[in-house]
């Protein structure tokens, strides 16, 4: 504007004397759209055998010093077994799908991985690296924790039985505390919802279960 006015001027200049008189416009990034639907709520689309659900989700803590623990959990929604508990300073998509990636290596590819809304789930690197695998990523409807209940009642148990326990000096005894904790929670203690069985021994008998279903339907079509 000001050069069609006939003013010889330097833009540098001009941009800086904008700035300093607050003409600019902060312009806030757009969040991405959410997709998530209350179908992919944990009592609406239930698993019904081992590996068929995961549902993953953050806890966050913090080291004596006050710096920031984010704590990645993904629970099997039918075995309620704690597949990861995975303690960074900070994770991004990236972060998730290399755990998850590491759990689908070692345990085979669930059907779909249920969590919420965060940036971290729903990005599309994230979407891309599930694809691969054929796993289906499930949004929950936003605001809704409830509906990833699976994991919400682990992340509970989660903070009950260590975070509100425990005072972490070093990243490196967060992680090893969690690693404990982790054993313990899928080894030795009951849970509620598998009449009192271990996550371990009620994904063990689910196990054995289907494998003798297999076998007799084979025998059966022999």
């Amino acid at each position: 504007m000001l050069r069609n006015e006939g003013w010889k001027v330097n833009h540098k200049r001009v941009h800086r004397l904008w700035r300093q008189e607050g003409l600019s416009i902060e312009r806030k990034p757009k969040k991405p759209r959410s997709k998530g639907d209350e179908k992919n709520a944990c009592h609406v689309r239930e698993a019904k055998v081992v590996n068929e659900a995961w549902s993953v989700d953050f806890v966050c803590d913090q080291t004596e010093d006050g710096r920031k623990l984010k704590i990645l959990t993904v629970v099997d929604d039918w075995t309620r077994e704690a597949l990861a508990v995975r303690v960074a300073r900070k994770m991004g998509h990236r972060d998730v799908a290399k755990v998850l990636g590491r759990l689908i290596g070692q345990r085979g590819a669930p059907s779909f991985i249920r969590s919420d809304n965060g940036s971290e789930f729903v990005a599309g690197g994230l979407k891309m690296t599930m694809d691969e695998f054929g796993v289906e990523t499930a949004q929950v409807a936003p605001a809704s924790p409830w509906q990833n209940g699976r994991n919400e009642r682990l992340n509970g148990t989660l903070r009950y039985e260590l975070l509100d326990r425990e005072v972490f000096t070093t990243l490196m005894e967060a992680r090893v505390l969690h690693e404990q904790w982790k054993k313990r929670y899928n080894e030795v203690r009951p849970h509620g919802a598998l009449n009192f069985m271990t996550p371990s021994a009620f994904a063990k008998h689910e196990r054995l279960r289907g494998a003798v279903y297999e076998g007799d339907v084979c025998s059966d079509s022999h």
